[in-house]
């Protein structure tokens, strides 16, 4: 007669009988070792729990940390913002001073004297990207660098530029002042 093999949840019918302390034994022994594998098992995700809490709080505290050097770095760049471009006018300002402590200058002294001031300040402002705006007559009238404070008629195309009142400036292709112009009427 064969034998088949018994499911593993059903004993062996051939097996030695054991001993209800020896079962005992044996449920308890494999329930100590669950036990062990259990409280490893705890101390290994309580160990893996604090650790990324400490990375956690570290990188808090580094985000933290970043967002304050920037706010601080921020505020520098305004507080000092203006600083190279004040330096550039502390030239133009000497040269001004300087000039008016001639006493006995000839119209052509004052007037050479003038240029070069300017030529200076016009140096300094380019330098910094301030740029000027200074159509020329009978350019085509543009909006957004020009502010037209009359139309005049004229013998040229209408809305196009007649004569620049005052200069207009941009800075870093940002409009500081718009130039004032006449523009010439329609016929």
């Amino acid at each position: 007669m064969s034998q088949t093999p018994n499911p593993p949840d059903q004993p062996e019918l051939n097996a030695d009988p054991v001993s209800p302390e020896e079962a005992e034994a044996a449920q308890a022994a494999n329930a100590a070792d669950v036990t062990t594998a259990l409280v490893n098992e705890v101390a290994t995700l309580k160990a893996q729990n604090a650790d990324l809490a400490d990375q956690f709080l570290r990188a808090k505290a580094e985000a933290e940390n970043a967002r304050r050097r920037a706010e601080e770095e921020v505020s520098k760049a305004r507080k000092f913002a203006v600083e190279s471009f004040a330096e550039s006018m502390l030239a133009v300002a000497d040269s001004l001073e300087a000039g008016l402590t001639v006493q006995e200058a000839t119209r052509e002294q004052l007037r050479e004297g003038s240029e070069a001031t300017l030529k200076q300040l016009k140096s300094a402002l380019e330098r910094h990207k301030v740029l000027e705006i200074n159509p020329v007559a009978s350019s085509r009238f543009d909006p957004h660098q020009h502010q037209a404070i009359s139309m005049v008629p004229a013998d040229q195309e209408p809305n196009t530029v007649v004569t620049v009142l005052q200069k207009g400036y941009l800075i870093a292709d940002r409009i500081l002042r718009p130039a004032l112009v006449t523009v010439a009427a329609p016929k």
